[in-house]
């Protein structure tokens, strides 16, 4: 590091102590809501950014540092305190509104809990029948209810909980097949977001992976010439968010089922997206509802909670009572339980399906649902409160898709309309960034250096907060 100039080491005496810098207004208004440890170590981030600028010589607040005085680098520290306090606080979990149009959208928390779900999370908030029966006063089954609530939704004989899908599939294949194979086809060893892959799942619960049939085509001969004494389980994997297409092809579900039946081997499919009915209405046609594999004749089935279920992260087991009962009493079972709080939310979302509300209830089944026709006309209202008095931006309204996202239906398209955002000054980046800013976070995407806000995934009671962010945008 160089040396620092005269005016450099004259101004870094004027450096604000980390005392000074708690005692100002910014410092004592943020002390109740951080708390002293905290704000301290801010304050001290805050100091030493200061003294290392100065340094080096680089400019503070867009002026030479020889420019700078006590007072002002106290207050630059007191911005930078309270700036470092607001970007750590975005790290945490907080309310964004989501303009992109994809459904399940990983990254910003895949399904929007129903408001049935988020009031029965609050009542099991404090102390609740968790593992109480309260009509005998003894020990009760955790995850009895939404596990009732399965059986009869599905068909199924028994059903369990985890806490999410790699763990079902963890929990599956580690008690039904650790000491022998499991086969499975080639064509479904994928691999989703977060380093999810087959392999590795399957490597970790301690089975042998038998791969049979080709990338593109595996048929039900490929299955049974690899049955050996030492075959555990026949596996067949959701394809997630791919699909092969054109010269490809695989043995349905009921032809697995009858070859397992002659060789007296358990089938488990692992489902993936948890599509509890027929959604083929709203354009979801590539994915098979649970009722269906259930009655294929599948031995146990595994889908995850916060996809098409539409509800709380968790992974959902479902099949024959016999294996259901094996892992439940297996020791790995109660380091994947699930707890009390999604236990909560996916009873009362499963409550919606058995109730036949599902569409009026559950967000996801909503914006599923929401037609082009309506999706304009909300598209349209907006349109004129943004151009009112704005200017420079440019709005149109487009047809275009929006996506189910989570690994589900990745063929099925959304007919849409979108609110179309470019600007004279500012290109598509500047407004997407401007408006992933703003509080709350709007979420949009880019298309063709366009701007796409997707109302089927906006909850009406964002949409004057989708406004005020687009009529804030700035040069």
């Amino acid at each position: 590091m160089s040396k620092p100039t005269k005016a450099a080491g004259t101004v870094l005496r004027l450096i604000p102590s980390v005392d000074e810098v708690l005692r100002t207004p910014t410092g004592q208004r943020l002390k109740s809501s951080v708390g002293s440890k905290q704000l301290s170590a801010l304050a001290r981030t805050a100091v030493a950014d200061i003294r290392s600028l100065v340094r080096s010589g680089s400019p503070i607040a867009g002026h030479p540092v020889e420019e700078h005085t006590a007072g002002t680098l106290l207050k630059e520290a007191e911005r930078r305190l309270e700036a470092t306090l607001e970007q750590e606080q975005l790290t945490g979990l907080t309310h964004v509104i989501n303009a992109t149009g994809v459904v399940l959208h990983t990254n910003l928390g895949r399904a929007p809990l129903s408001q049935k779900a988020v009031e029965a999370i609050q009542k099991a908030s404090r102390y609740c029948n968790l593992e109480y029966d309260t009509a005998t006063g003894s020990r009760g089954r955790r995850g009895i209810r939404v596990e009732s609530l399965l059986v009869q939704l599905t068909g199924a004989e028994d059903a369990l909980v985890v806490n999410n899908c790699a763990a079902a599939a963890l929990l599956i294949l580690s008690v039904l097949a650790k000491d022998g194979e499991t086969i499975v086809s080639r064509g479904e060893l994928v691999e989703i977001g977060g380093d999810f892959r087959i392999p590795d799942v399957m490597a970790t619960s301690g089975t042998r992976m038998v791969e049979v049939g080709t990338t593109n085509r595996t048929h039900i001969d490929d299955y049974r010439r690899a049955i050996t004494k030492d075959t555990r389980l026949l596996m067949r994997v959701h394809p997630s968010n791919y699909r092969i297409v054109g010269f490809a092809s695989s043995p349905d579900l009921s032809e697995l089922v009858q070859l397992a039946r002659e060789a007296n081997l358990p089938v488990y499919e692992d489902a993936g997206s948890g599509q509890m009915k027929d959604l083929s209405a709203y354009g979801v046609t590539d994915e098979y509802s649970l009722t269906h594999q259930v009655a294929s004749g599948a031995d146990v089935i595994s889908f995850s909670g916060d996809k098409l279920l539409g509800s709380a992260q968790a992974g959902l087991i479902v099949g024959k009572a016999s294996i259901v009962n094996r892992l439940r009493k297996d020791p790995l079972y109660r380091a994947l339980r699930i707890d009390k709080l999604r236990l909560a939310a996916l009873g009362a979302s499963l409550e919606s399906y058995q109730r036949n509300v599902e569409n009026e209830e559950l967000p996801v089944m909503r914006m599923l649902s929401l037609s082009r026709g309506e999706l304009n006309s909300r598209a349209e209202r907006i349109l004129g409160e943004i151009t009112n008095g704005t200017t420079g931006l440019k709005v149109s309204l487009v047809n275009s898709d929006s996506a189910i996202g989570g690994g589900a239906g990745p063929t099925s398209k959304l007919q849409t309309t979108v609110i179309s955002l470019t600007h004279e000054k500012l290109s598509a980046e500047d407004i997407e960034r401007q408006l992933r800013s703003s509080n709350p976070p709007v979420v949009a995407r880019i298309f063709e250096d366009q701007v796409m806000i997707d109302l089927r995934t906006v909850f009406p009671d964002e949409e004057a907060a989708v406004v005020t962010a687009i009529k804030a945008l700035k040069d």
